[in-house]
């Protein structure tokens, strides 16, 4: 197996958990291990430890242990037991039994394993050679997470850690996590004002604030624009539905984060978790003919999803989630030169935003589980070509997610690195031939007979909550100028200045500039160390000097320009300013 294969990272990090467990079970003895997995970036273990209270400070000691075992755990062993067998062999830890009784009584086979001197129930991938494939390990964090995810259990000990296949690996990783730790897009939100999170609304419900509103508000305008541009028309659907049109989808029995039903008088309803039902309510308005398509229907619409409390993180992860949603009801000889103008999109979105570096992942299905997917094997077959084929002929670098695609359809997904090399999944092209039979949807081709469309489902930069995530972290919340919600700051060094200060801040907005006059009785250093701690992008500072070199009656002026960097520029026209920010913003630098 390729090392650098996501199913060897998995099964190599499960086995790293194992190992974990064996560790901590050694050192407090009693200490009962539940699950293990492998997780995006590493692994965990949860543990109940009675009474036993351990912290962040414990975890090189449990590295150590770890350290000292790995030398003898040389293979895995495993051996098939029945549910008795399993339940007399781990008689003392109430989750394994309760984990072999699931596992039993959905017909999986029950199999123990061991590395040499460790006993467990498991159902995952191990490696083959432990002692020298778990070298490069380092444990991260502790957190409490209650078992099975429901607040009614026990309150758990979970251990996070990451393992790779080489020193380099983890070493660039770790340089990752660290420079990510100055990073953190929750707490540079805090600090730039933009968003917050109340326990009084919930948990997982971003509040923007002003200028987090108008750093969203840039980013949707522009995509508004760019979109339409390409042919998309811009639609609005209400947020909530009856529970009959996710039922029609089939999204009502095969998802998973879709909130609780709510009473409305006699009908039942739930909150939107995606809009595509919707927007087929649109298509099915009138009769529709080849000559229609294809209807490109978009929307900006928050959508909510029951996502449960112990993987919300900030707004990565949230349970109102406004997607940059599109739908694309095409005839199926149009399905490739869409695709095709969808990653022309995706890629003025990308350049726009300083996202260069970016590769494919194609989803297809399982063939060993096919009753997880609607519709017909050829259609499938045919439609996973038509995704590879589009990727290949712009010669974008891909992988193929063997059981990744949705149960309606396969999908490229686009993975985008960052400024720290960490990857993020941010557009998804999802092609759809089910939904339009869920919803008898059919156009009028020229010889007068009746066809499926068949719809793209497109989001170019998926939510727009986990990309502000992603830009803020990428940028470390230096902006570039055109999205900045600040992109001026003027400061009048005394009172004497302020009005020549706030005539610059009036003609500033007049041209559309985003523009803050602190006029503050505070130090000028002050208020220049409140402006770089803002990280905006150009701070204006008008002094004696500055007021005598002005007009205002001519309407001319004269400034001080110090820029982000710190660098100054002294006897800056106000107009020659004005035009370098144009420029700039235009250019989208």
């Amino acid at each position: 197996m390729e090392k650098n294969n996501n199913k060897y990272l998995d099964t190599l990090r499960h086995s790293a958990a194992h190992l974990l467990a064996k560790a901590v079970l050694e050192l407090w003895p009693g200490t009962h291990n539940a699950i293990g997995p492998a997780i995006e970036n590493g692994f965990y273990q949860d543990f109940d430890m009675g009474s036993t209270k351990i912290s962040e400070s414990d975890l090189p000691k449990i590295e150590e242990k770890m350290r000292e075992i790995l030398p003898s755990w040389n293979h895995f062993e495993f051996q098939e037991v029945s549910l008795e067998q399993a339940k007399k062999i781990f008689k003392e830890n109430p989750y394994k039994v309760e984990l072999a009784k699931e596992f039993a009584k959905d017909g999986k086979a029950l199999k123990t394993n061991n590395p040499g001197n460790f006993l467990d129930l498991c159902k995952m991938g191990h490696v083959d050679y432990p002692s020298k494939e778990l070298k490069y390990f380092k444990l991260l964090s502790i957190a409490g997470a209650y078992w099975r995810g429901n607040e009614k259990n026990k309150m758990l000990t979970r251990i996070y850690g990451t393992c790779f296949p080489t020193k380099d690996e983890l070493d660039t990783y770790l340089w990752q996590q660290e420079e990510a730790k100055k990073r953190d897009h929750k707490k540079i939100g805090k600090a730039l004002e933009l968003f917050l999170f109340s326990p009084t609304v919930g948990p997982g419900l971003p509040i923007f604030m002003p200028k987090g509103e108008i750093l969203r508000r840039i980013i949707e305008d522009y995509l508004v624009k760019l979109k339409e541009s390409y042919g998309l028309q811009f639609v609005w659907t209400p947020h909530i539905a009856r529970t009959e049109l996710y039922k029609q989808s089939k999204h009502w029995h095969k998802y998973d984060a879709m909130m609780p039903p709510l009473k409305v008088e006699e009908d039942e309803y739930t909150l939107k978790p995606m809009n595509c039902p919707h927007h087929f309510q649109i298509y099915l308005e009138k009769p529709r003919s080849y000559r229609d398509l294809p209807l490109r229907l978009a929307e900006n619409s928050t959508v909510y999803r029951y996502e449960k409390s112990g993987v919300l993180n900030g707004l990565f992860r949230v349970r109102s989630v406004t997607q940059d949603d599109s739908h694309w009801f095409v005839k199926y000889e149009e399905v490739q030169q869409e695709i095709d103008r969808a990653i022309s999109l995706t890629k003025e979105v990308y350049d726009a935003f300083g996202l260069k570096n970016f590769r494919a992942r194609i989803s297809v299905r399982d063939k060993s589980h096919l009753e997880k997917y609607l519709g017909e094997g050829t259609v499938w077959d045919n439609a996973e070509k038509e995704l590879e084929d589009a990727v290949n002929s712009r010669k974008i670098p891909y992988e193929i997610g063997t059981g990744e695609a949705a149960f309606y359809g396969p999908k490229i997904d686009f993975l985008v690195k960052d400024s720290l090399s960490r990857e993020w999944q941010l557009t998804t092209i999802q092609l759809d031939f089910n939904q339009p039979e869920n919803f008898d949807l059919n156009y009028t081709d020229a010889d007068g007979g009746q066809k499926r469309p068949a719809i793209l489902h497109i989001a170019i930069i998926g939510a727009t909550e986990r990309f502000l995530a992603i830009l803020i972290e990428h940028y470390a919340g230096k902006f570039p100028l055109w999205i900045s919600p600040v992109q001026v700051k003027i400061i009048p060094i005394a009172d004497r200045h302020n009005s020549t200060a706030l005539a610059v801040f009036k003609k500033l907005r007049e041209e559309n500039i985003r523009v803050e006059l602190d006029s503050r009785s505070e130090s000028m250093q002050s208020k220049i160390r409140d402006a770089s701690l803002q990280k905006i992008p150009f701070t204006v500072i008008i002094g004696d000097k500055e007021q005598e070199s002005s007009d205002i009656n001519t309407n001319t002026y004269v400034v001080t320009v110090r820029e982000r960097s710190g660098e100054n520029r002294q006897n800056v026209a106000l107009s020659a300013f004005l035009e370098e920010l144009k420029t700039q913003i235009e250019k989208k630098l």
